[in-house]
């Protein structure tokens, strides 16, 4: 009589199909995977699944079959068996109408498929933006060990012997164009040029931000966030993290054991460290919620006034990731953090030590000019701070590292665009009213109202300004703005005008005054005019709302300050938050 597999099992007798029999079950799944060419000896061993998130529209993810290879290389040398398996991938270039639309999707793809099929770990590849925190939201809710690799940063272009890097480059030659400093044939020319190899974007945008975020975290092995997608070493880290998962696996070391609230604390101040993405916020709280974790954004903005930006990266410095990497990547980074005393150091990592003894058992530092002491920072104050006032009751997020200095206290007229479509069609019409103390509104680009929070929060400036020369404006949305953007923008106004947020009832002509010093962001009308602009309010209206996913997705988003998640899938109630 066959032997009856374990209640939970592992390998191959893990998480059984249900047909009332688990010998069965067992029996069946065996005869099936025999298809495969695996032999008995395979098949006993422990499973280690690794998420492909190749895809031909995503050339951040063109090497990940050789990344999926080593894994698989390491996972056998230690024993394991591989098992790779697809997840949807995202580009962010490629994904209507956002990729942060589809992220939830890819995160439930993820945990449904890791927790549905029989492995005892699982190595998620990651590189493009929205796939990082993706994946490690899926991992976390399904509770399996999970290990992190991403596919890497590109290497730098040039364009008339011009260094170039994506993306923040592509910004500024494409400001430089629509203001008529460069012809359309150059503006061609440069296109070649700017993404020269497979990558993600070589700057401190989402991507870099999310895996530096990821490796403080202690989710990834140390030392991988910043090695470029095409070097060697991308790949012997690939094999060490197959190797290293198989362990885990022995190990039992599921994600909540390491995403603690002080290891994300420890990930929170690296993103104001490096100056990184806003949206690493964002995607970091996401990731919190699905463990019950809450971010305090008061104890992130008093820790922002203490953090130095030691990173000099675009957009807020002059280097690019490939610079990061030959200067030790995250290494240097949290050395400085850690002679300020700034690092929770006793937090469990992947690798089964704590972030102390990783740190500890580093390559010795050497000479370089990327990562500055904490005695010479990029700034004294961590790139973001955190806004409130009667124009963002909830929160709002400036990048300040990236912003005009002239322009962080400032009042100014509102100049005000009704969405996305309203922006497109009178930002670069000549009879727009606009000058350049003018504060730049868009409405209706947030969670719901765009829907998808879109990167549109780098409202571009006016074609008449920028033709005269106009470098910086004050802009505020309820959108996102990529980490390759710069620029003094107010981002993540919440609520959103399009669930009836005091940013739905600003007007042309209105005067808007910020104060990043004081952290305010305030909205001069009297409440009486706004109450009388209130009762005119009528909701959005969004094609396709009675069916699918953009149903589910309208019926349960959150705002910004939640991470954008849907409610059924966050902890429903916080049970601890980030220090």
């Amino acid at each position: 009589m066959a032997k009856k597999p374990a209640a939970k099992g592992r390998g191959m007798e893990k998480g059984l199909t249900h047909y009332g029999d688990a010998g069965f079950s067992l029996y069946l799944r065996k005869a099936f995977i025999k298809a495969m060419g695996y032999s008995d000896d395979a098949l006993k061993r422990p499973i280690v699944g690794i998420t492909d998130t190749y895809s031909a529209y995503n050339p951040c993810h063109r090497t990940v079959p050789e990344i999926v290879e080593a894994v698989k290389r390491g996972v056998m040398l230690a024993g394991g068996l591989p098992m790779r398996f697809p997840t949807i991938s995202l580009h962010e270039s490629f994904a209507y109408p956002t990729s942060m639309y589809l992220r939830n999707l890819m995160s439930m793809d993820a945990e449904e498929m890791i927790r549905a099929q029989p492995m005892d770990a699982v190595v998620l590849i990651g590189g493009c933006d929205k796939t990082v925190p993706a994946l490690l939201m899926g991992a976390a809710s399904a509770g399996v060990p999970a290990i992190l690799a991403v596919t890497g940063p590109m290497l730098t272009g040039s364009h008339k012997g011009e260094r170039l890097g994506a993306c923040t480059d592509c910004r500024r030659l494409w400001g430089m164009h629509r203001a008529g400093a460069i012809g359309a044939d150059e503006i061609d020319r440069i296109t070649a040029s700017l993404m020269p190899t497979a990558g993600t974007c070589g700057v401190m945008g989402t991507a870099s931000t999310m895996a530096l975020m990821a490796e403080a975290l202690g989710m990834m092995l140390p030392g991988g966030a910043a090695i470029p997608a095409v070097l060697a070493d991308r790949l012997r880290h690939a094999e060490a993290t197959g190797g290293r998962a198989v362990a885990m696996a022995a190990e039992n070391l599921t994600p909540d054991k390491i995403m603690t609230p002080k290891a994300f604390a420890n990930a929170l101040r690296v993103l104001l460290a490096i100056g990184g993405s806003t949206n690493g916020l964002i995607h970091i709280t996401a990731v919190a919620g699905r463990l019950g974790i809450a971010v305090d954004l008061a104890a992130f903005d008093r820790m922002g006034a203490k953090t130095p930006v030691l990173v000099d990266l675009k957009p807020s410095g002059r280097h690019y990731m490939e610079d990061l990497h030959k200067a030790g990547g995250l290494a240097p980074v949290l050395r400085e953090l850690v002679k300020k005393k700034m690092l929770h150091l006793g937090c469990r990592t992947v690798t089964g030590r704590t972030l102390g003894q990783d740190i500890d058992a580093l390559p010795p530092p050497w000479p370089q000019d990327v990562v500055r002491p904490a005695a010479r920072p990029l700034t004294k104050q961590g790139g973001m701070a955190v806004l409130r006032g009667n124009l963002a009751p909830a929160t709002a997020i400036i990048k300040q590292s990236a912003a005009s200095p002239k322009l962080m206290k400032h009042a100014g007229r509102a100049v005000v665009f009704d969405g996305l479509a309203d922006l497109a069609a009178r930002i670069d019409s000549p009879d727009l009213d606009v000058g350049p103390d003018d504060v730049l509104v868009l409405k209706n680009a947030g969670p719901v109202g765009a829907p998808g929070m879109p990167e549109a929060g780098y409202i571009p400036l006016p074609r008449k300004l920028a033709a005269k020369g106009i470098k910086d404006m004050v802009r505020i949305s309820d959108a996102r703005m990529s980490g390759t953007a710069f620029g003094t923008i107010v981002l993540h106004v919440s609520p959103e005008a399009a669930v009836g947020g005091p940013l739905a009832l600003v007007e042309d002509g209105d005067e808007i005054r910020l104060d990043v010093a004081k952290r305010r962001l305030e909205l001069k009308v009297p409440a009486a005019e706004l109450k009388r602009r209130r009762a005119r309010l009528e909701p959005p209206r969004h094609q396709g709302r009675e069916r699918g996913y953009l149903n589910l997705y309208l019926d349960h988003i959150t705002q910004a300050e939640h991470g954008c998640d849907f409610d059924f899938l966050r902890k429903k109630k916080a049970t601890a938050k980030t220090p």
